[in-house]
């Protein structure tokens, strides 16, 4: 176990009694993290292969099938990612807060939802004019590129955790 320093409340989560869990019971660690690389590979899957039809593949399927039938496993993944990524952030809190590849990968899905929320919000409002058969907005496109990056960013930097 490494020195605690840092803010009062990272300490406090790396002592707490779940942190201990994470890191003295052999399985728990590794059955946490293979199930959030589940829950992210089905959210990022299911993001690229929306990105890829707004980037033109496939335009004899409706866009707005895909975004029903990809945004439900997305946000059902959800319940994978976001309390396993919060057991192995206590597990080592005050490692993480520190680490530059972990705030940098924060910043990068507050973007990619960021993206996504614009991209649904604006854009994808006026689906039905170019749903199936039809060149996509360069506006679509741009948020199917936009979207490619961030989460390939997103996986680069989760992987680079280990190493920085």
């Amino acid at each position: 176990m490494h020195e605690l320093t840092g803010p009062v409340w990272l300490i406090w989560l790396e002592t707490s009694a779940l942190a201990i869990a994470m890191r003295q019971w052999l399985w728990l660690y590794p059955i946490v993290e293979i199930l959030h690389i589940v829950g992210f590979v089905i959210l990022v899957g299911a993001a690229f292969m929306f990105d890829l039809r707004l980037l033109g593949l496939s335009r004899h399927v409706p866009v707005t099938d895909l975004e029903r039938h990809l945004l439900r496993w997305a946000r059902l993944s959800l319940w994978l990612v976001i309390p396993s990524g919060l057991m192995m952030f206590v597990a080592h809190a005050t490692e993480m807060a520190a680490n530059p590849a972990f705030r940098l990968k924060l910043i990068l899905i507050v973007a990619a939802g960021l993206n996504a929320f614009i991209f649904h919000k604006g854009i994808f409002k006026s689906v039905k004019t170019w749903n199936r058969e039809v060149e996509t907005p360069w506006a679509a496109k741009l948020a199917g590129i936009l979207s490619l990056i961030l989460w390939t960013g997103v996986i680069s930097c989760g992987r680079l955790l280990a190493y920085l």
